[in-house]
């Protein structure tokens, strides 16, 4: 026969059942996080920073939908150290990734240290599905793979390049069959597009669950490769090498124009939060790149190597095209990918990078980085550089500091140091404390014609 609950054990149901369905659709509601990563893109050829040769409509189209963070750095002026720096919080010095990993798959010391959480390992535990389509430079032993690492899908390249399209030429680094999952696969179309086409596969097949992806695109890195459709695209361009160049970055933004449409066709866009940036400046003595109006490029700390593109989208919780002129910096993505995910900072309280949230919806009207500011430094100290506020300095082994107000000279064009000793000296006891918590590189970048010591 059938008994009836008791009443305050009927109620006790019903609240479980409610709290039940809040979770799930807490869970649910959890926006989806994707990091897009160009490769070496200059800070003036793209569409939104004002290029007016490079058509570039789909990441002009984002810009709209964004928060366009005109004063966004990455941690580092060259490759891999950015990402070791994005995908675990923190400033990559601190645990000895300071330079670029040679290809080795059997050294395991060269590549992110396994002792470094990633994002993906915090998100995955917190129920996000993981995946990570692109380059990975971030070490070619096993031990560094994306799999082991905390990403469940992976499709790229290991390695700090590749060639664009099968059967061009390319070292041995650049010519490894692309991976998925562990497993080699011919490349079989221009990678770029591949990389578009994997990114949303991914997203059409984890749509059910929030999940996170991490994209990072080995365009407009050399080799200048292109194919013929791209170029044709741009028969404005006169100069050929700019021309070369300019196909890659067209290529890239198709790609990415076929991820939003993925996005907005599985009705994920306006609760997905999307970070678009570079890894670095551009390489103005490699190609016809331009970082106008600022100094230098890839590989020096001067704003041309690590003032990036760099835009947030997240329509269901961002204001959609306003702009944001306080310094950003990479490390940021992390602590604020928790926020989102509802995972509690003190679990990651090593985390050096602020929760953007609260200064983009303008709840915060001081900058992120007010307290501490921004630190970068290569080659152990062979060049280094601190922003705060207005004032950065620039320094290195046996030469003079040098300093710069960025409001007025974002060009680093007038060394004021001179003049405003007080500001030289501040600086330099930032960066010197600052560099307390660094340790020396782990391992060396590849020499050019000279092959890297062998493990011991």
């Amino acid at each position: 026969m059938h008994m009836p609950l008791p009443r305050f054990l009927g109620w006790s149901v019903m609240l479980f059942g409610w709290q039940w369905l809040a979770v799930v659709a807490w869970a649910e509601a959890r926006p989806n996080i994707l990091v897009i990563l160009a490769d070496d893109l200059g800070y003036a050829d793209v569409g939104f920073q004002g290029c007016k040769d490079i058509p570039t409509p789909h990441l002009d189209a984002l810009a709209k939908d964004a928060v366009h963070c005109t004063e966004g750095y990455v941690s580092h002026p060259f490759c891999s150290p950015t990402r070791a720096g994005l995908l675990t919080g923190r400033y990559q010095q601190r645990f000895g990734h300071e330079n670029n990993p040679a290809w080795r798959p059997e050294d395991p010391r060269a590549g992110l240290p396994l002792s470094q959480t990633t994002l993906a390992d915090a998100l995955g535990k917190a129920g996000y599905v993981t995946g990570c389509v692109g380059k990975w430079h971030l070490g070619a032993h096993p031990s560094f793979h994306p799999n082991q690492r905390g990403f469940q899908h992976y499709y790229g390249a290991l390695g700090g390049g590749h060639i664009y399209l099968p059967g061009l030429a390319g070292g041995e680094e650049y010519s490894i069959p692309m991976d998925r999952n562990g497993q080699p696969e011919p490349l079989s179309d221009y990678i770029t597009t591949s990389f578009g086409r994997e990114a949303s596969k991914f997203i059409r097949e984890s749509s059910a669950k929030p999940w996170c992806l991490y994209l990072a695109f080995n365009a407009p890195h050399t080799p200048l490769q292109s194919t013929e459709a791209l170029k044709a695209r741009l028969g404005h361009i006169q100069d050929t090498a700019r021309r070369d160049l300019a196909a890659l970055i067209v290529g890239l933004d198709d790609a990415i124009g076929e991820v939003i449409q993925t996005l907005r066709a599985e009705k994920l866009y306006d609760n997905t939060f999307i970070v678009f940036m570079s890894d670095n400046g551009g390489p103005i003595t490699v190609s016809k790149c331009s970082n106008g109006p600022l100094r230098a490029g890839k590989g020096t700390v001067y704003e041309g190597g690590i003032r990036v593109p760099f835009l947030i989208s997240w329509p269901s919780g961002l204001p959609r095209g306003t702009t944001y002129e306080q310094p950003v910096v990479s490390l940021d993505v992390f602590r604020t990918a928790l926020g989102l995910a509802g995972v509690a900072s003190e679990a990651n309280s090593n985390l050096e990078g602020v929760d953007l949230l609260p200064y983009l919806r303008g709840d915060k009207e001081e900058g992120p980085h007010n307290a501490g500011g921004l630190f970068w430094r290569t080659g152990g100290g062979a060049s280094w550089a601190v922003r705060q506020g207005k004032w950065k300095a620039v320094g290195g082994r046996n030469q003079p500091t040098e300093l710069y107000n960025l409001t007025k000279d974002k060009g680093e064009a007038k060394d004021v140091a001179g003049a405003k000793a007080e500001f030289v000296q501040r600086l330099e006891a930032a960066y010197a404390q600052w560099n307390t918590g660094n340790i020396e590189p782990i391992f060396e970048s590849p020499r050019a014609g000279k092959k890297p010591a062998k493990s011991k």
